[in-house]
């Protein structure tokens, strides 16, 4: 026996099975996504934008479920498996029940063909007005990260298109109004017969290490133990002390809580918490040791930080920002709350005639992370959105181990929302910075050509970045649609191979 079914009433038998748990499914789904669209609606301005989050609604309703049970004997009877229903969830489980219907010799209706017009074309439009249109190269865009050389040298901008950049980053973190000018105007002029965005990266807040009790010249190691402390005189004796930038940081502390330093070269538990300190012990550093120094960033995996996330100089940039970017980074957005400042902020600053920027939603934190439906609806509801996966500060938020799973469950939930997505953080690091890139960076960028845009950082060799990621992106163009497999003919084992 080749294990070839043949009794077509067992295939029947089975249809009428999972057909009735798929109709269940759907009913269950269709009241739970209904309860979260009675929250959402309301704040959708937007009716364009009202559509995708009812995709939203009724992605999050299915996959409260567990659908592996379902999958092999969907796959028996030779109908999808729901593995790539994203972006039109109920169009999928529709077609998927009228399919069982006809097999278990039942009437079965069949959605049609405009029911699916509202996932990847849908996505792919929105793809093109935040990140850049274009007629040949790979579907996944490219956006680059000027320096400040960029300001002064139009050839340099020129050469990031002639490569490949579709859309440019900003970081109002560096230079000044008068350089992100400068950068624009050249962007427009390397480019007039395109529309190339810009988007412009909000600082935000910036949770560092201040101050230090003695120079840092002492080495860290696992075992020892260091201070943080609300003013240097609270040091311990004989601890090296560091303050923060931001007291709220102290004050989530509580004993064995994990800190992790630059970017997670250090990293150390809370031992022992006192009114005006908190005594740390290292449980990571490298094998040659790790100093702490001012400036170096701090990260509190797992602690709810209520710090509001635009700041002072956060609204300073926006001056410029609101009427001159396309798209405005929001950095360590949390909260819903946070996209109504923003979009507030935006308003007061409107220029006439020129619709305000969208919003790109920088993902960095665990709280980020679990409000992702509610920021997608806040800011979506208003302005058009799309979200960076920053896995900077998000691996070391949530954990390196957890990365590779998070990053998936986003790229699945923007789809769902049909929402951009930008990949970001270290892509081609190496080749960037020194103009080669390792085995692992080059499969990290073969990954990103799922989302709708990868995000290159700036560095010496940044042009031939360009270039070299747009030919990767391309050839995966050949293999992959976002989740699904493309099945064109291979290459390497043909018979003119």
């Amino acid at each position: 026996m080749d294990g070839t079914r043949t009794d077509g009433t067992a295939a029947e038998i089975e249809a009428r099975a999972l057909l009735g748990q798929l109709t269940a499914l759907r009913a269950g789904l269709a009241a739970r996504s209904e309860a979260r669209m009675a929250r959402w609606a309301p704040r959708v301005q937007r009716q364009a934008f009202l559509g995708s989050i009812c995709n939203m609604a009724d992605w999050l309703a299915l996959r409260e479920a567990d659908l592996t049970p379902l999958q092999p004997g969907l796959a028996r009877l030779g109908l999808s498996t729901l593995g790539r229903l994203d972006g039109h969830v109920r169009p999928s489980l529709d077609a998927v029940i009228a399919a069982l219907s006809a097999i278990a010799g039942e009437p079965a209706t069949f959605p049609g063909e405009e029911a699916f017009a509202q996932g990847l074309p849908c996505l792919a439009a929105r793809r093109d007005a935040l990140f850049g249109a274009r007629g040949d190269g790979p579907q996944t865009r490219i956006m680059v990260t000027l320096p400040t050389e960029a300001a002064t040298d139009p050839a340099l901008v020129a050469a990031l298109i002639a490569e490949g950049a579709d859309a440019f980053r900003i970081n109002c973190a560096h230079d000044d109004p008068e350089a992100w000018a400068a950068m624009i105007a050249h962007i427009r002029a390397a480019a007039p017969e395109r529309h190339i965005p810009v988007s412009m990266d909000l600082g935000g807040p910036k949770f560092r290490i201040v101050e230090l009790t003695d120079k840092p010249k002492h080495r860290f190691f696992p075992g020892d133990r260091f201070a943080l402390v609300a003013r240097l005189e609270d040091a311990p004796k004989g601890l090296v002390g560091a303050t923060l930038s931001h007291p709220a940081l102290l004050a989530a502390l509580q004993p064995g809580a994990e800190v992790s330093v630059d970017d997670g070269k250090i990293r150390a538990k809370v031992r022992v918490m006192g009114p005006d300190h908190a005594v740390l012990e290292v449980i990571h550093a490298p094998t040659k040791g790790a100093k702490l120094k001012p400036e170096k960033g701090v990260n509190l995996p797992g602690a709810n930080l209520r710090v509001a996330a635009l700041t002072p100089a956060d609204l300073e940039a926006l001056d410029f920002v609101a009427p001159n970017a396309d798209l405005v980074a929001f950095s360590f957005v949390q909260t819903p709350q946070d996209v109504r400042d923003l979009i507030a902020a935006l308003q007061a600053r409107a220029a006439p005639g020129r619709e305000l920027p969208a919003i790109l939603l920088k993902i960095e934190t665990p709280l980020g992370l679990r409000n992702l439906p509610e920021l997608i609806v806040e800011a979506g509801g208003v302005l058009p959105v799309a979200v960076m996966i920053a896995r900077g500060d998000l691996a070391v938020e949530i954990g390196f181990d957890r990365l590779s799973e998070i990053q998936e469950e986003i790229l699945w939930l923007c789809e769902a929302a049909q929402v951009p997505v930008v990949w970001a953080t270290q892509v081609l690091e190496g080749m960037v910075k020194e103009g080669q890139a390792s085995r692992a960076e080059v499969t990290d960028a073969a990954m990103s050509q799922r989302a709708d845009c990868v995000m290159l950082n700036k560095g010496p060799h940044v042009v031939a970045a360009v270039g070299f990621l747009r030919g990767i992106l391309g050839r995966m163009d050949r293999h992959h649609a976002k989740k699904s497999d493309r099945l064109g003919p291979l290459r390497v084992w043909g018979e003119g191979a």
